[in-house]
């Protein structure tokens, strides 16, 4: 509790500023609003796929190398790697959707209001976009998502499943992806890219489980993967007039509709990839070392028993359900059993049962027919 409050600090007080300063301040070296911006242009990102959603996936990916896995999840007690890692669950999935849909309706205040005003028939268009395609966006990465793992894991098991968690997290992975160019690409651009980030959240994922980083909710695929295609697709799909009614400038566009101009115009694109590198420098030099410090001087981890026992029991008095009493040995035994009589009921009740029905046939039996 102590690290996060002063990671937390430190994170708001010097690491958003300079990143939010840079993209939004008048006098940010990438904003669009200097009086001299950057290539003619700067940097576009409406609500912050890049200050926000990007920079915070970033310091968890260095606070996630930092701190290394949690106990079990990749390695044994000996330090041993398993042969597949070990799933540490959630322990409530309807909480989950619950969470996501709270973060979906919230984000209708975040890109919309990235206008700041709708006193104007222009920021009432660019507000009234912007919620569309959040929309659009949150809806393609979801299906993207869920149909993708769908198809992957029928061709790896062939049994066709459906994961919740890769279907939420998809979601918003579209909605964190959306938030730099809600209010700048076409309705349809808005789909491909929700589309998109349901692959980036899945390819960010796989890619964190091989690399053997612990990310316990899938925060660095969802918001640095979805943050950084949020600003490149930016650069990709920027339309003129939607430029034009939300920043009031259209000489640079996406690097697509450039194309149809017939200029090839890298500027725009340019500038958001260098926005992306400025991005992960800033906060690999700046969290970078502070968190190294907090792990020197063990404060980020706490005793390895008492993660073993759990937080709930160890450090907040109890238990938050009483399933998390059932081991997994008592689990195990009861897979093995069941597969071991083909799936028929041996559970205690299915036991009883059983010998009710042998006592009835035993009384029912003619008296010399034991004889």
């Amino acid at each position: 509790m102590t690290a996060y409050l002063f990671y937390s600090t430190f994170l708001a007080g010097f690491v958003y500023p300079v990143v939010a300063h840079s993209f939004w301040s008048v006098n940010g070296w990438l904003s669009n609003t200097n009086t001299n911006p950057l290539f003619g242009s700067g940097v576009v990102d409406l609500a912050g796929s890049g200050p926000v959603h990007m920079t915070g996936g970033m310091v968890a990916l260095v606070m996630a190398v930092i701190l290394g896995p949690r106990i079990g999840r990749f390695y044994d007690h000996d330090g041993n790697a398993y042969d597949e890692p070990r799933d540490i669950a959630g322990h409530s999935v309807a909480l989950q959707f619950l969470g996501t849909f709270c973060l979906w309706f919230g984000w209708y205040g975040f890109n919309p209001g990235g206008t700041l005003f709708i006193s104007s028939a222009n920021f009432g268009d660019a507000a009234s976009l912007a919620a569309v395609n959040t929309s659009i966006g949150a809806s393609a990465g979801a299906l993207s998502a869920l149909f993708t793992h769908t198809i992957i894991d029928e061709r790896k098991t062939g049994v066709v499943t459906y994961d919740l968690t890769s279907t939420m997290n998809g979601c918003l992975t579209g909605l964190v992806a959306i938030t730099a160019p809600c209010a700048t690409v076409e309705p349809w651009a808005a789909f491909v890219i929700g589309i998109v980030a349901g692959w980036v959240y899945l390819a960010g994922s796989f890619l964190l489980v091989r690399l053997k980083i612990d990310d316990a909710v899938d925060a660095i695929p969802v918001h640095f993967g979805g943050g950084m295609w949020g600003v490149l697709s930016t650069g990709l799909f920027t339309a003129p007039g939607r430029l034009e009614t939300a920043f009031g400038m259209s000489e640079h566009v996406g690097w697509f509709y450039e194309w149809g101009r017939g200029s090839g115009n890298f500027t725009l694109m340019g500038i958001q990839i260098i926005a992306v590198l400025w991005i992960i420098g800033w906060v690999l030099v700046i969290m970078g070392p502070y968190i190294y410090l907090l792990n020197y001087f063990d404060m980020l981890r706490i005793d390895p028993l008492e993660e073993e026992v759990g937080m709930d029991i160890s450090r907040h008095k109890g238990p938050a359900y009483e399933i998390e009493n059932v081991s997994t040995e008592k689990q195990e035994q009861l897979s093995e059993r069941r597969s071991q009589y083909g799936g028929m009921d041996r559970s205690l009740s299915g036991r009883f049962k059983a010998s009710a029905k042998a006592s009835k046939k035993e009384e029912s039996k003619p008296a010399n027919e034991d004889a």
